[in-house]
């Protein structure tokens, strides 16, 4: 009985380290889309020649740094980007999670 105590104990830790994971994860990911959209947006409203080259080289490190973070998602299966059913499931399995957590 103990044992199942343990066992039920050690997958409730797991998941929830695997829940900040994909916290801190989907944080990045949002931010490096800001940080994309902000660039683009700054690009269009410059008029300096010098600051645009700028912001273009800066735009092209946040598409990557984007890229790096939705493939690192995808690799670990945090982010189902081209099946949209999945997320979904996933998504509310999480959501699932955290809610009986909140309730113990």
């Amino acid at each position: 009985m103990a044992t199942k105590k343990t066992d039920e104990t050690n997958n409730e830790q797991l998941e929830t380290a695997m829940l900040d994971d994909l916290a801190i994860a989907t944080d990045l990911l949002i931010s490096a889309k800001a940080g994309v959209k902000n660039l683009a947006t700054a690009i269009t409203e410059t008029a300096t020649p010098s600051v645009k080259k700028l912001l273009r080289r800066e735009l092209d490190i946040a598409i990557d740094t984007h890229d790096k973070i939705a493939q690192y998602m995808i690799k670990n299966e945090m982010y189902h980007a081209y099946d949209l059913e999945e997320q979904m499931k996933h998504d509310l399995e999480k959501a699932d999670f955290v809610l009986d957590s909140v309730k113990k």
